[in-house]
């Protein structure tokens, strides 16, 4: 309610302040009278000041319930569209009511006005009609560009598309409501997630017997200020989890990496003196990790292996590779291993490490590396409903789906992705999906009914639950 008389009233203080003018100028006030006036006039101007300079710099700062900044930030970017919207829709009926179901009351105010005062009338309401309309619109402008600029969900394309379209009448009406819905969501995924947190950190959910180490799949490289991972290993540790990396090679062999896996384990056995370690592996990562268990004797020192998107059984993209002419191909990958090299990954070698996730050298691996008895083997697989629901991998969700019919993320299928136990294929509640990337959560993007945060905290939840 105090929003509503907030969005009608107060862009209309001018206005009213001069009514108050014109009031003491024609009324025959005594001196109390003129002073209370003038104390009104003044206490109007200091509230209009104040509470506008507020609303645009903390708008609901004492409602974050997020547990975050940015999300804060957005979140009261909601409540000024609100601001923006209301207004425009009660100055509609304010303008209807006052000056076309009421016009003979007006004009006998303007009149009055013109007589006592010398005022132009008809300027003096433009300029109200003017002033109210830059109000709200600045409103609505401050809060559009902190949903913009803020919410994680829309993404770059979005973002553009928006930016592009906000100008079109009727248009940027939907687009303000997407943009409100949009914050919205995100507020209250990061509010469920915000009081997950704390009975999590209470009980330490995910402080495992074992260490984790998470290892990153093909193309990619551990860094120190951009995680492979995303937003999951801070709040994994935050909740009591002990995390490691696997440092393996961007375009390394699956047995030139695994051995950097395993000289990572013996590290981290070193330094916790734990006897085993917990492995979450992404997509290539997982083969790195099983040729570690099976050829390399690891088996008594990892105690379980959770691959998300793995291709166990190969990417037929990799044989639509193979298809294009040889040259081309090497020469594609020549300009890769020159890049990756320029940053520091030491002999890349993208040709072999791509004709190792070619589905015949995947059977022939499978064959020769069978699971470990004493190692714990869980899957996940990710699917994308369309091939446009990440632009990313548009192109090769709809080359593998045309050469295999079947589902996929954009890179692997969801056949080939599972191995051991499969704990299930995960989705959208929408028409986007969850794509390769989305799984390791590569855009830091909240999509609506998958929170790949909470993922991978209730992998690491059943790994202490199960003792491990």
């Amino acid at each position: 309610m105090g929003t509503i008389l907030y969005a009608w009233l107060v862009p209309h203080f001018p206005l009213i302040l001069y009514y108050m003018y014109a009031y003491g100028h024609c009324a025959n006030l005594a001196g109390l009278q003129k002073g209370l006036l003038i104390l009104a006039a003044v206490a109007m101007i200091l509230y209009h000041f104040y509470s506008t300079v507020r609303l645009h710099i903390w708008p609901l700062h004492h409602k974050n319930e997020s547990g975050s900044f940015r999300v804060g930030v957005q979140y009261g970017g909601t409540f000024l569209i609100r601001i923006g919207i209301w207004g425009g829709w009660l100055q509609l009926l304010h303008y209807l009511l006052f000056y076309v179901f009421l016009p003979e009351e007006i004009a006998l105010l303007k009149l009055k006005l013109d007589i006592t005062t010398n005022t132009n009338t008809k300027l003096l309401l433009t300029f109200d009609i003017i002033y109210t309309m830059i109000f709200l619109f600045l409103f609505l402008l401050n809060g559009c560009l902190r949903v913009i600029l803020c919410c994680h969900r829309l993404g770059i394309v979005k973002r553009l598309l928006i930016c592009l379209n906000m100008w079109i009448p009727i248009v940027n009406l939907f687009l303000i409501h997407y943009l409100a819905r949009a914050a919205k969501d995100e507020y209250s995924i990061y509010v469920a997630r915000n009081q997950n947190a704390s009975v999590r950190q209470a009980s330490q959910d995910c402080r495992t017997k074992y260490p984790l180490i998470m290892v990153h799949g093909i193309g990619f490289r551990d860094l120190k200020f951009f995680n492979y991972w995303g937003r999951a290993p801070r709040y994994l540790e935050r909740n009591g989890a002990t995390i490691y990396y696997g440092h393996q090679k961007a375009w390394g062999t699956i047995e030139e990496n695994a051995i950097a896996i395993a000289q990572t384990i013996d590290r981290v056995l070193s330094e916790t003196g734990a006897e085993k370690v917990n492995i979450i592996a992404h997509s290539k990562g997982g083969l790195d990790s099983r040729y570690l268990i099976s050829h390399l004797g690891y088996a008594d020192k990892v105690a379980t292996l959770t691959t998300m998107s793995t291709p166990h059984r190969g990417s037929a993209l990799v044989d639509f590779l193979n298809a294009l002419p040889k040259p081309l191909f090497r020469k594609l990958t020549q300009i890769l291993d020159r890049s990756f090299a320029a940053f520091g990954d030491d002999t890349p070698d993208s040709f072999a490490s791509a004709q190792q996730l070619a589905p015949a050298y995947c059977k022939e691996f499978n064959e020769r590396t069978p699971n470990a008895e004493n190692v714990l083997y869980q899957s996940y697989a990710s699917v994308m409903r369309f091939s446009f629901s990440d632009p990313l991998l548009f192109f090769p969700h709809l080359i593998l789906w045309w050469m295999t019919g079947e589902r996929n993320d954009g890179l692997v299928t969801e056949s080939s992705a599972q191995w051991g136990n499969f704990l299930g294929t995960l989705k959208s509640k929408t028409v986007r999906g969850i794509s390769h990337g989305d799984m390791i959560d590569l855009k830091r993007e909240d999509i609506k009914g998958f929170d790949s945060i909470e993922i991978y905290q209730s992998i690491v939840q059943n790994l202490k639950q199960n003792g491990f």
